[in-house]
């Protein structure tokens, strides 16, 4: 399978957070694609909450610029999620994982464990991949008070797991946009919960 050199990769346009680059393929053709300089990695966190002998997930609904200034949608559908090395280029998935749980939920995770290593955004725009990873959460204690994100984050909800799928349709029929991560996450907890072990 061919590789291509880094020798014929360069940066085009560069910000502090995104750089657009160009990389020849393919005999003299060219691809374009985005980068995020100043992360690793992200991690996607499906957290598994158990409270009174039930089992919840929680979502979170975000406004991003990219698709509201392109009147794709007002609103999206995430699971908690974040960064690997913005802050910290020595950070590990495994300090982001309970970093940003706290962080956009105020729980923290007893335990997880990383159910696909290497998931693609869109790997045809963009370099960008996730870890994602289902967090068991076996005390429903608040450790702190969740961040908005400059507001990116509007909204946290607690979701019983016998009522996601209605939840999410909900959502979607209110025209709010659904992640990709957040759909590739359902199926692993779906596994999960399905088997009642778990499978990642």
């Amino acid at each position: 399978m061919e590789k291509y050199s880094s020798k014929n990769k360069n940066v085009i346009f560069n910000t502090e957070f995104l750089q657009l680059k160009q990389i020849e393929y393919n005999y003299g053709k060219m691809w374009v694609y985005a980068h995020r300089p100043n992360a690793k990695n992200i991690v996607v966190i499906i957290p598994l909450l158990f409270e009174k002998n039930e089992k919840y997930t929680i979502f979170l609904t975000t406004k991003r610029p990219p698709l509201t200034a392109e009147g794709k949608a007002d609103f999206c559908v995430e699971f908690p999620a974040g960064l690997v090395g913005d802050e910290n280029k020595d950070e590990t998935v495994e300090k982001a994982i309970y970093k940003e749980l706290e962080e956009e939920t105020g729980y923290h995770a007893d335990k997880f464990s990383i159910c696909a290593p290497l998931v693609s955004s869109s790997s045809g725009c963009t370099s960008e991949t996730s870890v994602i990873v289902i967090a068991e959460i076996l005390n429903n204690k608040i450790y702190k008070s969740p961040i908005s994100d400059g507001g990116i984050i509007q909204n946290i909800h607690k979701i019983n797991i016998n009522d996601i799928d209605n939840w999410v349709l909900s959502m979607q029929n209110k025209g709010f946009a659904i992640s990709s991560q957040a759909l590739a996450g359902l199926y692993f907890l779906n596994n999960y919960l399905k088997n009642n072990v778990n499978i990642c």
